[in-house]
């Protein structure tokens, strides 16, 4: 199932579109009821890959494109008609087109790098030394900012380079590892590095000149990185790209190729997506997460923007970050925020963004003793959770340069325990292109466990011991007798009273989610609402009042199919729109 993704740097104007309820067989994803004639699909077994499966797919009609690693599934091209036939096979788990995926970046010049706090943790000598970082991007290109931090290269599109077309992935790999080799030294005013800058970089290209890709593509990514893990100490996948929520990621392919890398010791950091803008379905934004941010174990960040000062203390949410709770199973995202607006890395010479976004273009005078407005040709801006992304990842590089044995829910847990939790209660921001504004508030569904602050993660004494369970993000369940929500533990997952977000583990003043947060002093889990009965927003535009997510064709309606959660496209053409202008736009401007 190779779904394109998008990257999240670029706010993709993804609207969750409507999930249908199933027509045809539960095992075939509801984006394949109207397919017709060949398609390529997916198809997800119930054990390891062999050659009966293959004759299986043969037998009713198709053929194997694309084994995909260690992946309990392949990619095939097969008859729509077969469809049916194949699901009745027990041995089938699930089965899912080829979907596309994009990068999640937008256009846009904050620091990141001082915004998460890492420049103290790097005088203290971490600077991510022997931690691998596999991309999954667009590439990286040859880059003084980049020598000698890529040591393994692959391509997984057709077009089989691995360098940058798009302009996207070296962006994001000198966020996360860039050495500022081109801004050091007399003459500059200004060192741009990255947060872990000698952290190593896998690159693992599957986007290509346009920022799309495929399921296919992404989940056999994923599975090299698992393939490597020991070869180059791979710690840490990042993926700045996303797509759609089609189903529960208990059947989506690609969430649970991120398991796969999660349980076999690789964190796994994602971006929350740019869809936060998306108001056409009374939603007010939320219910935007795309995948596979959805993933319960994956680290899923949304955005912060600077507000042009030096301190990390005025910066707020950048309304095109995407919100949670998620589609389909309402898990409660994202995990964290980190700068992501305006920020300022890698540029991509000869790119399709080289072509497109002369607005992020970098005046030499910024960072140089020169007077000059010509354009920087080291360095440019961007702006979407896709920046944001690399700064949790090289923040894990750092947290594990330290701590070497953190599985990767410690990494987790410590990451969003550490998080500042200070916000205002609302923000307001205007498109700088529209003139239309956004109100944000700055709940655990907008801004999770809080704002990423390496130096405090790396500082803390208490360290997250190791458990045996699994550090998922919880469920959040909506109780329509009292307009409540409530966190519940996902089956498996650490979210009791007695476990990693407990009481008698990781709670006291600074727990992972804070008791002095902004959602109040009750505990996010147990019997406690997450809220209380005054909610975050006012009058009846309220999140959970009758206008919005509690309305009867909103995240809690009552039409939902499945127990999907029901979240409406007025527009089921924008379903097949690859980048909408709007997108565009806040990858060219960002956010003021």
């Amino acid at each position: 199932m190779r779904t394109t993704f998008r990257l999240l740097a670029v706010t993709l104007l993804i609207t969750l579109g409507a999930i249908a309820a199933h027509a045809r067989h539960p095992k075939i994803a509801s984006d394949l009821i109207q397919a017709n004639g060949e398609v390529d699909v997916i198809v997800q077994f119930d054990s390891q890959l062999s050659e009966h499966h293959h004759e299986r797919i043969r037998k009713a009609g198709g053929q194997l494109v694309q084994t995909l690693g260690g992946f309990r599934g392949a990619k095939y091209r097969l008859h729509a008609a077969s469809l049916e036939e194949l699901a009745a096979d027990p041995r089938v788990v699930y089965i899912s087109p080829d979907r596309s995926v994009g990068a999640s970046a937008v256009a846009s010049a904050d620091y990141a790098t001082a915004e998460a706090n890492a420049q103290i943790v790097q005088s203290y000598g971490f600077n991510g030394a022997g931690i691998g970082i596999a991309l999954i991007d667009s590439g990286v290109n040859n880059h003084p900012d980049l020598k000698d931090r890529v040591v393994y290269e692959e391509s997984f599109n057709k077009t089989g380079w691995t360098t940058d077309r798009y302009g996207h992935g070296t962006h994001v790999a000198g966020l996360a590892v860039g050495t500022g080799a081109s801004s050091t030294g007399p003459g500059f005013t200004k060192t741009f590095t990255g947060i872990a800058p000698a952290a190593n970089i896998v690159n693992l290209r599957v986007l290509d000149q346009n920022g799309q890709g495929s399921d296919s593509m992404v989940i056999a990514a994923i599975h090299r990185a698992i393939q490597l893990k020991s070869k180059y100490n791979i710690r840490v996948i990042n993926l700045s790209l996303g797509r759609l929520v089609y189903e529960s990621y208990k059947l989506d392919p690609l969430c649970q190729a991120v398991e796969d890398a999660w349980l076999s010791g690789i964190v796994v950091v994602a971006a929350a997506g740019n869809e936060g803008r998306t108001f056409n379905s009374g939603t007010t934004g939320y219910a935007t997460i795309t995948a596979p941010g959805n993933d319960p174990l994956a680290i899923t960040v949304g955005a912060m923007k600077g507000m042009g000062t030096n301190q990390r203390g005025d910066d707020l949410i950048a309304s095109y970050s995407s919100k949670g709770p998620t589609a389909a199973d309402h898990i409660a995202k994202p995990d964290l925020v980190a700068p992501g607006n305006h920020t300022i890395s890698l540029y991509a010479s000869r790119s399709t963004s080289e072509s497109t976004t002369s607005a992020n273009a970098l005046p030499l005078s910024f960072y140089t003793t020169s007077n000059s407005t010509q354009p920087s040709t080291a360095y440019y801006t961007l702006s979407g959770t896709s920046m944001a992304t690399p700064a949790v990842s090289g923040a894990a590089a750092l947290l594990l340069q330290k701590y070497p044995y953190l599985t990767p829910d410690q990494v987790k847990v410590q990451l969003m325990k550490s998080a500042s939790k200070t916000f205002p209660q609302s923000s307001v921001a205007t498109d700088p292109v529209t003139g239309i504004s956004y109100t944000s508030y700055y709940d655990i569904f907008t801004v999770g466990a809080g704002y990423l602050d390496i130096a405090a993660a790396l500082n803390m004494k208490d360290v997250a011991p190791f458990w045996p369970a699994i550090a998922a993000s919880p469920v959040a369940v909506f109780d329509n007798t009292t307009n409540q929500v409530y966190l519940t533990n996902a089956t498996s997952a650490v979210w009791g009273t007695s476990a990693v977000w407990g009481t008698t583990v990781l709670s006291g003043a600074s727990a992972v989610w804070g008791t002095s947060a902004v959602w109040g002093t009750s505990a996010v889990w147990g019997t406690s609402a997450v809220w209380g009965t005054s909610v975050w927003v006012d009058g009846s535009s309220a999140v959970w009042g009758t206008g919005a997510l509690a309305g009867s064709s909103a995240v809690w309606g009552t039409a939902n199919f499945n127990g999907f959660v029901a979240v409406y496209n007025p527009d089921p053409a924008m379903n097949s729109t690859p980048v909408a202008s709007e997108s565009t736009r806040i990858m060219q401007n960002g956010e003021n």
